[in-house]
């Protein structure tokens, strides 16, 4: 019987051990970029070969021997849906996946597999089977043949292939970055750690993918893998990751300006299965640009400034006054956000014509709805500069965010809207990002926006009306006296001056009846509450004790002037957004001038330069940072 046995053996081919190659020093994660992930198991890109060897009972015969490795992913594997894909070492027999033999030494087989380009990511298992007489005999399920394939900006076949090494550097690998918040005049600016390369962090982007129960076979399509995880990143319908919070209340979650990192994030979602409170714009981006570039997707974080969001769907932000000039607050329902975050993705668009491909914009702030859902995107970043706003997803509200108009309404007596004054230059005015290789800002608004005033902006702003996008038609006459405010550095719990200068531009006297609100707003341009209202004088002395006990997150001051001329009832008005320091200590358990040492305790994960971030967060004082760069020897 054991002679039998060990005749059998030597005369048909077996299998004793596989070896995927796993380990982040072996030249399939060197080569396929995925050394950084802090996970044991095999890591690669579609569209680029890697290896694995198989070790035979004897050396293998490729004129008598026949093998397949066999790729299967989600629970009903099918050849016809891309779910389960066979691997075969001879040239006369393939299939969408590339195989072949590259050496063979002894009993060793090093099989190159090269997945198809545009195939699904996620995890999957590898199965050698080998054709006995006796039928198919096949490896059983082992966690050791795991293994996960990622999209590969790398290769020119997949759609996500960036040519450019130094955004690729940047917007898939860089785990450290910046985002930009504050005021247009006060740009600041925030460290994140996307960390998307830390343990645990893959299996929790994929698990995004399986709560929303998203097909397999869709997840090969980077326009499907981002709009879906729009929808996901946010909890409004779908019990996403995370959950929206502008009240300032916190009390039973993390206040929004307390992170620094996505991984606690990603890792409390994916470990309880619940969203994460909480979140505003920024930490949407954030996360987002974790879930995008640990997938391979590249991606970077866009912050825009004085960003309108439009309930009414048009390109006009309506600011109503009543018949004194006085803002009917009320009435107004538009708001425009000091700054607003959102990500911005890199992928060819087979679904578009040719040239809408490149940057496209995808946010998971919940914002609006789209297709039932909130989220929003992707939207080319092109169509959106040369108003092309008939191309998916949500192409008209991202132009709506960078081109509105501000009009100033005055609504009389019997309830009619008169536009008396409108802006086109507030909303829109910079669009940033971190610059890739370095820590400084880009400035990218010229890829949303051809310049103010330019015949390419008229023929922009002409073709996205002519698609749908309502714009305000009438164009008031300028009022011929000038309202200029200067921008301000004020310190938190400082008094300070507000100057008011009017431009008489007539010849002519002119009176102005003009009326001034201080308003205590969320970064959002929502009113928490107004602490000033008064006639103005030239010069405004403005009191610390009028605004800190009105202060929310951000501590932004919203100033609006407006005002009729008396000789012609034309309006005048200006607005400031002033975004207060926080050098100053206001909490009552540091006194001024005093420290406070905290010590904490970690183990760096692997050698090089990174950066330590620390954040004070509390009801009374947010958004205190402070970092160092650290250098970790190995």
């Amino acid at each position: 019987m054991n002679l039998n046995l060990n005749l059998w053996k030597e005369k048909f081919l077996d299998i004793f051990d596989t070896n995927m190659m796993h380990r982040a020093d072996e030249s399939n994660r060197r080569l396929h970029h995925t050394t950084l992930f802090n996970l044991d198991s095999l890591i690669v890109r579609r569209g680029q070969e890697f290896q694995v060897k198989i070790t035979f009972n004897r050396p293998y015969k490729p004129a008598e021997d026949k093998f397949a490795l066999e790729f299967v992913i989600g629970s009903s594997p099918q050849y016809s849906k891309g779910t389960y894909i066979p691997v075969f070492p001879t040239p006369d027999r393939q299939t969408s996946w590339a195989g072949r033999v590259l050496e063979t030494s002894n009993n060793v087989v090093t099989m190159g597999i090269t997945p198809a380009a545009n195939c699904i990511v996620g995890k999957y298992h590898m199965y050698v089977a080998i054709v006995t007489p006796y039928g198919i005999r096949r490896t059983r399920r082992d966690d050791s043949r795991d293994l996960y394939i990622l999209f590969n900006p790398w290769a020119a076949d997949d759609e996500v292939f960036l040519d450019d090494e130094t955004e690729r550097e940047e917007c898939v690998m860089t785990e450290l970055g910046i985002i930009y918040h504050g005021s247009y005049d006060d740009i600041a600016e925030r460290t994140w750690n996307y960390g998307q390369f830390n343990h645990g962090m893959l299996d929790a982007c994929l698990y995004i993918l399986d709560r929303c129960q998203m097909p397999i076979t869709n997840r090969g399509d980077p326009v499907k893998v981002t709009r879906q995880a729009s929808a996901m990143l946010n909890s409004r319908d779908d019990e996403g990751v995370l959950v929206g919070n502008w009240s300032g209340n916190y009390v039973d979650g993390v206040a929004p300006t307390s992170w620094t990192g996505s991984t606690d994030i990603l890792l409390s979602y994916y470990r309880s299965r619940q969203p994460v409170a909480y979140a505003q714009c920024w930490v949407y981006a954030a996360v987002f640009n974790t879930f995008l570039r640990c997938l391979g997707i590249p991606s970077r974080v866009v912050t825009n400034f004085f960003s309108a969001h439009d309930n009414d769907g048009n390109l006009k932000t309506d600011i109503i006054l009543d018949e004194n000039g006085r803002i009917d607050r009320s009435r107004t329902r538009d708001s425009i956000w000091n700054y607003h975050c959102w990500n911005e993705c890199y992928m060819a668009r087979q679904d578009l014509p040719p040239g809408f491909g490149g940057w496209q914009v995808v946010d998971a702030t919940p914002q609006e709805t789209s297709d039932g859902l909130y989220r929003c995107g992707p939207a080319s970043v092109q169509a959106i500069k040369h108003g092309q706003t008939c191309y998916p997803y949500d192409a008209p509200f991202v132009f709506a965010e960078v081109n509105s108009d501000v009009v100033f309404n005055v609504r009389s007596k019997d309830g009619t809207l008169e536009p008396v004054k409108v802006n086109r230059t507030h909303v829109g005015r910079v669009v940033l990002t971190k610059n890739p290789g370095d820590l400084t800002r880009r400035d990218i608004t010229d890829q949303y926006k051809f310049p103010e005033g330019s015949p390419e902006e008229r023929t922009v702003l002409e073709k996205a009306v002519k698609y749908g996008c309502k714009r305000e038609q009438s164009n008031p006459s300028p009022a011929d006296v000038e309202l200029n405010m200067p921008t301000l550095e004020v310190t938190m719990g400082e008094d300070f001056e507000l100057t008011l200068e009017f431009v008489n531009h007539s010849g002519e006297t002119r009176t102005v009846d003009a009326y001034i609100s201080g308003s205590v707003v969320y970064y959002t341009g929502v009113t928490s509450s107004e602490f000033l209202f008064r006639t103005p004088t030239e010069l405004l002395d403005i009191e610390a004790r009028t605004y800190m006990r009105h202060l929310v997150e951000q501590s932004n001051l919203n100033f609006i002037v407006t005002g009729k001329v008396e000789e012609t009832e034309q309006i005048v008005s200006a607005m400031k957004v002033v975004t207060l320091l926080t050098d100053t200590s206001v909490s009552s358990l540091i006194p001024g001038h005093a420290s406070l040492v905290w010590s904490e305790y970690f183990t760096p994960q692997r050698a090089g330069t990174s950066r330590m971030v620390a954040v004070l967060d509390c009801a009374a004082l947010r958004q205190v940072y402070g970092e160092a760069s650290v250098t970790i020897e190995p």
